[in-house]
């Protein structure tokens, strides 16, 4: 089984080459000035994010702003748990039980 990561394929990851198959590497200091130049520009690492990316990052920002638990809201059921007037709709219930359900297993 073959599993394709971002289009690298099989023979593309942790393949070896043999000494004839790897170019003839220069010591830096032999290298003319020009191509060590080009040599650390290709090493330098870079990073570029699409604009989902950015939206996505925008979006986790404004979420981070609100609360995990509306704390209003807990206590509004548990005043009613305690007062007995919190009532269950069991139908709105299991249809949300069933919706779960599918969402989970198709």
């Amino acid at each position: 089984m073959t599993v394709d990561f971002n289009g690298i394929g099989p023979g593309q990851v942790n393949t070896r080459k043999t000494a004839e198959q790897k170019p003839a590497a220069q010591p830096a200091a032999q290298q003319p000035a020009p191509e060590r130049a080009k040599a650390a520009a290709a090493r330098a690492d870079s990073v570029s994010l699409s604009d989902q990316a950015k939206e996505l990052k925008k979006m986790e920002e404004k979420l981070a702003q609100y609360p995990e638990i509306d704390d209003q809201r807990v206590e509004q059921i548990r005043a009613a748990l305690a007062d007995g007037s919190y009532k269950v709709d069991a139908e709105k219930l299991a249809q949300k039980m069933l919706e779960m359900d599918k969402s989970i297993f198709g």
